[in-house]
C-alpha cells in the first residue's frame, strides 16, 4: 500500500472539526504583522495578497481587502481597482515563477455559495497545468500538491 505523507493538513481538520468561530482569518493575520509567516506576499493601501495556507494545487493565492467586509458592492472605487490591480500582479507572478497553462479565479460570496470565510470578501487565484488533477481527489478524496507552502512563498515574494 502506497501512503502519501501531508501532516501539515492535520491542521485545517482540527479546525474543521472544532467547529469553533475562529474570528475572521482574512483580518487577523494582517494585524498580526508578521508575513513570512503568515504567507503575506504584499500589502497595499487597501488589499493584501496572501497564500492559501490549504490550497488544494500549489500556488493558490487570495486577494483580500484589508477592511472587514462581505460584499463586493461595499467596496470603494479605489479599493476595487486595487483589489483587482493585486489579482493581475498574481496573475504576472504566477506566469513568471511557473508558467501555468491556465487560472482558475473568482470569488465565493455567502456560505450557500461556498465561501469558507463568508464575512471577508476575497478573490481566488488559482493556477492551472494540463493534467494538474488526477485519480486522487476523485478516488480518494484527496489533493496532491506538489510544492510546499514555504518554497512557493519564497519563490513569490520577490515579484512582489
Amino acid at each position: 500500500m502506497e501512503h502519501l505523507w501531508s501532516p501539515w493538513r492535520i491542521e485545517y481538520i482540527r479546525l474543521a472539526k472544532s467547529g469553533e468561530e475562529q474570528g475572521c482569518i482574512l483580518c487577523d493575520k494582517p494585524n498580526e504583522q508578521d508575513d513570512t509567516e503568515n504567507l503575506i506576499l504584499a500589502r497595499g493601501d487597501y488589499n493584501f495578497v496572501i497564500m492559501n495556507r490549504y490550497p488544494y494545487i500549489a500556488g493558490h493565492l487570495m486577494v483580500a481587502p484589508l477592511r472587514h467586509t462581505a460584499l463586493l458592492e461595499d467596496l470603494s472605487p479605489e479599493e476595487l481597482l486595487e483589489h483587482f490591480q493585486l489579482v493581475q500582479k498574481c496573475i504576472r507572478a504566477l506566469r513568471s515563477v511557473w508558467n501555468p497553462g491556465g487560472f482558475n479565479m473568482g470569488m465565493n460570496m455567502g456560505r450557500v455559495a461556498g465561501a469558507g470565510v463568508d464575512q471577508h470578501i476575497h478573490t481566488h487565484i488559482v493556477p492551472r497545468w494540463a493534467g494538474d488533477t488526477n485519480f486522487m481527489p476523485v478516488i480518494a478524496s484527496t489533493g496532491v500538491v506538489n510544492s510546499s507552502l514555504k518554497e512557493t512563498y519564497l519563490e513569490l515574494k520577490p515579484y512582489f
